[in-house]
């Protein structure tokens, strides 16, 4: 079979919310998303930047749901890229100032990660790559991705001010 072509993207994450003004609070208060469309109470769609969205929310099977019990199969993280490391930077920022509780903070070296969880505890990575110029490799090229901590008040002193 040949390779999927290299311009095929993720265009778009749908999660199931148990409540949805509280999910809206935290994606488009706290992340800053922008509310694109919404069906009542339930279902809004938001984005960045004005796409249609690249995130979707919905309560079509879970209003006043639990989160899925630890140890089950299902969306591990929704992972979302910033453009550069200021942006980031002004994301953890976002974080810190709502009080978000952060589950890690990660260099993989081809990327810096802040990992944490939503209001329904789905995961949520907020990351930016590196170009891939800067990537590590082996003496033979092949990629050495690593994961060390990611030292969180050097990023802060990246932000945007």
């Amino acid at each position: 079979m040949p390779a999927l072509h290299p311009a095929v993207r993720i265009g778009h994450v749908h999660l199931k919310v148990a409540d949805l003004e509280r999910a809206l609070g935290f994606y488009c208060g706290v992340l800053g998303f922008q509310l694109m469309q919404r069906l009542g109470a339930q279902a809004a769609f938001i984005s960045a930047g004005g796409y249609h969205h690249h995130i979707g929310l919905n309560t079509w099977e879970s209003r006043g749901g639990s989160p899925p019990a630890a140890g089950t199969t299902g969306l591990y993280h929704t992972a979302i890229l910033y453009p550069d490391r200021a942006t980031l930077a002004d994301a953890l920022h976002r974080l810190l100032t709502a009080g978000i509780t952060i589950d890690g903070a990660a260099d993989h070296g081809v990327s810096e990660a802040i990992y944490l969880r939503d209001p329904d505890q789905n995961g949520v990575e907020l990351y930016r790559d590196r170009p891939p110029s800067d990537w590590p490799r082996t003496a033979s090229g092949d990629l050495a991705m690593f994961t060390r901590p990611l030292d969180l008040d050097a990023l802060l002193g990246e932000r945007n001010l």
